[in-house]
């Protein structure tokens, strides 16, 4: 299971961490991403790392700006969003999958329950 949670309500230029606790299933042999989406719009690829937490890779539009890690015991990967804009607003969601990381959305086996990051300008 996938738990995110640390969304909330941030100014423009401002920063947020998101967290996902993943239980039940063993960390190593996954990767995880994190995707965003808001209404009317299709869930968008934000980050992803590796099974070994050795790579990792990002949407253009967050590059530079926010980075995924995972804690020493893998069983929380985070979400470090910096000089957060308004078009960052939207609800994440923390998903893993066997495997090679990747940026496609399909390939993604658990989803984890959004949390809503709303940035105001």
């Amino acid at each position: 299971q996938l738990q995110a949670s640390g969304g909330g309500l941030v100014q423009a230029g401002g920063s947020l961490r998101l967290s996902c606790a993943h239980s039940g299933l063993t960390f190593s042999n996954y990767a995880l991403g994190w995707f965003r989406q808001v209404p009317g719009k299709e869930r968008e690829f934000v980050a992803t790392i590796s099974r070994s937490g050795r790579m990792t890779y990002y949407a253009d539009s967050v590059k530079g700006r926010f980075t995924i890690s995972s804690d020493n015991a893998k069983t929380t990967v985070y979400l470090q969003m910096n000089t957060l804009k308004p078009e960052d607003t939207a609800v994440y969601y923390c998903a893993s999958k066997t495997g090679i990381a990747t940026t496609r959305r399909d390939n993604y086996e658990y989803w984890g329950q959004g949390t809503q990051v709303t940035v105001s300008s």
